[in-house]
C-alpha cells in the first residue's frame, strides 16, 4: 500500500484583504481595573500608570505626543518604580516606558512595544494573566502595523478564555501578516483561530482554518508550522471519531516535526491522551510516563499528570494515581493554570472513579464542573456534569481494559518513546 500523504487542496478564490479593528475591552470597569486587582500594592500601581502611559501615547498622533505628560513626569514614575520594589526582569522595560514619558516627542515606537511585551512575558511567567494581557495589547496598539504584537494578543486572550477578544486579534494578525509577507505568522494565526472555533466544538470551521496554515505552511515550506496543522488535524479526526485518520495524521505529524522536534512532546501528550480516552491505557501510560520530565509549564504539566493519573486508575494502579492525584492539586492551587484545570480535574476524576475512590471523582468533577461553567467551556461542562452524576451513584464511567491489539498503534506508542527520549524539557 502506497503512504498517504497530507496536502491541503489548492485556494480556489483570491480575497482582498482588509485590516480589521480589533476588541480592546474585556469586562473591566475602566482601562487597566485587572491589573490593579491581580497585583496589589505600589507594584500594581505602577503597573496600571505605566499601562495608561503607553496606551494614551500609543494611540496619540505622533505630532501631538509632545504635550500629553507634565514636566517632571519621568522623575516621579522613576522614583515609583524603585520605591514599590518590581522586580529587575520588569523594572528595565517600565523605566522605558518611563523615559518615553520624559521624552515623548521622540521616544522610539519599538523601544516601547518592546518594553510593554518584556512587561507582558515578565506577568506571564508568574501568572498574572490579564496584566500580561494587558500589557501585550499596549504593544500592539504602539506598533499597530506589527502582524506578532497582535498575534500575542491573540494567543493570551484565548488561554484566558476572552474568545470574542481573541479571534478579533487572530484575523487581525492574519490581515496584518499577509500586508507584511510575514508568512509564519500568518499561517500560525490561522491555527490559533481554528483552535478557538476547536474550544467551541466548530469542528467543521477549525478543519477549514487549519487546513488554510497547512496550504499556507506548505506554499512557504515552513515545516515547523505544517507539522502543527497536521497536529491540530489530528486532534479534530479524533473529536470527529475518525480514528484511522487520526492516525495517519498523527504520524504525518511526527514526519513533518522529525526527531527530537520540540513541539514532538506536545504531539506525543495528545496521542497518549487519544489512547487514554479510548482505554488504551496499557499503551498511553509509558508515552505520558516519558513525557511528564519534559513539561516545565505548570499547565502542560498539569495536563500529563492528569492523563497519567487516569491511566494509572484504569490500570488498578493506586500509587501512581496517588502521585498524580497530590501533585495535580498543589499545582491547581498555586494558581495560573485555568486554561487546563477543567480539563485536567475530569481525567482525575475517571482515574478516581476507576478504582472506586468515590468522593476524590465526586470532588474533581465538582471542581471540573465549576471552571468550565466560569470559563463557558461547553464540551467540557457536560462531559464534567455526567461524570459528576456516575460519581454520585458511584457508577464507573469507564472500564479496566487491556489495550486492543493493533499494530499501528503500538508501532506509534514505541516510535513516540523513542523519539522523546532524544527531547529536551519544554517551556
Amino acid at each position: 500500500m502506497r503512504k498517504r500523504t497530507f496536502k491541503a487542496p489548492p485556494r480556489k478564490t483570491q480575497r482582498r484583504w482588509r485590516v480589521p479593528p480589533a476588541l480592546t475591552h474585556g469586562d473591566d470597569a475602566f482601562e487597566g481595573l485587572s491589573v490593579l486587582e491581580e497585583v496589589p500594592g505600589e507594584k500594581g500601581l505602577v503597573l496600571w500608570q505605566s499601562l495608561r502611559d503607553a496606551l494614551l501615547w500609543g494611540q496619540t498622533r505622533p505630532e501631538a505626543r509632545s504635550a500629553l505628560f507634565a514636566d517632571g513626569a519621568e522623575t516621579a514614575r522613576v522614583a515609583a518604580i524603585l520605591a514599590s520594589g518590581i522586580p529587575p526582569e520588569a523594572e528595565e522595560p517600565l523605566r522605558t516606558i518611563a523615559h518615553m514619558v520624559g521624552a515623548p516627542d521622540t521616544a522610539r515606537e519599538e523601544n516601547v512595544s518592546l518594553a510593554c511585551r518584556q512587561v507582558s512575558l515578565w506577568a506571564d511567567e508568574r501568572g498574572t494573566m490579564a496584566t500580561s494581557l494587558a500589557f501585550a495589547q499596549a504593544a500592539a496598539v504602539v506598533t499597530p502595523g506589527d502582524p506578532a504584537t497582535s498575534f500575542a494578543v491573540a494567543k493570551l486572550a484565548r488561554r484566558r478564555a476572552e474568545n470574542a477578544r481573541a479571534e478579533t486579534w487572530y484575523r487581525r494578525t492574519i490581515a496584518l501578516a499577509r500586508q507584511a509577507g510575514d508568512w509564519p505568522t500568518y499561517a500560525l494565526a490561522f491555527l490559533g483561530l481554528g483552535t478557538l472555533y476547536v474550544q467551541r466544538g466548530n469542528y467543521p470551521a477549525a478543519r477549514r482554518f487549519h487546513t488554510r496554515a497547512l496550504r499556507a505552511a506548505g506554499r512557504n515550506s515552513l515545516h515547523d508550522v505544517s507539522g502543527s496543522a497536521l497536529h491540530e488535524l489530528f486532534s479534530i479526526a479524533v473529536e470527529t471519531g475518525e480514528t484511522a485518520n487520526a492516525y495517519e495524521l498523527a504520524r504525518s505529524a511526527l514526519e513533518a516535526y522529525g526527531p527530537a522536534h520540540p513541539s514532538l512532546p506536545r504531539l506525543a501528550k495528545d496521542v497518549a491522551a487519544f489512547w487514554t480516552t479510548q482505554g488504551s491505557f496499557s499503551r498511553s501510560l509509558p508515552v505520558l510516563q516519558q513525557l511528564l520530565p519534559l513539561f516545565r509549564r505548570p499547565s502542560d504539566r498539569l495536563l500529563v499528570l492528569a492523563d497519567v493519573g487516569r491511566a494509572a486508575g484504569g490500570l488498578g494502579r493506586r500509587d501512581l494515581f496517588q502521585q498524580a492525584w497530590d501533585e495535580s492539586w498543589e499545582i491547581m492551587h498555586a494558581g495560573g493554570v485555568d486554561d487546563a484545570a477543567a480539563r485536567s480535574l475530569l481525567d482525575l476524576a475517571h482515574g478516581a472513579a476507576s478504582l472506586g475512590v468515590w468522593e476524590r471523582a465526586e470532588r474533581a468533577a465538582q471542581s471540573a464542573l465549576e471552571i468550565a461553567t466560569r470559563r463557558n467551556e461547553g464540551k467540557v461542562r457536560l462531559t464534567a456534569e455526567a461524570v459528576l452524576d456516575s460519581a454520585r451513584h458511584h457508577r464507573i464511567a469507564e472500564q479496566r481494559t487491556v489495550a486492543p491489539e493493533d499494530a499501528t498503534a503500538d508501532s506509534l506508542a514505541d516510535e513516540f518513546v523513542r523519539s522523546l527520549s532524544l527531547c529536551e524539557s519544554v517551556g
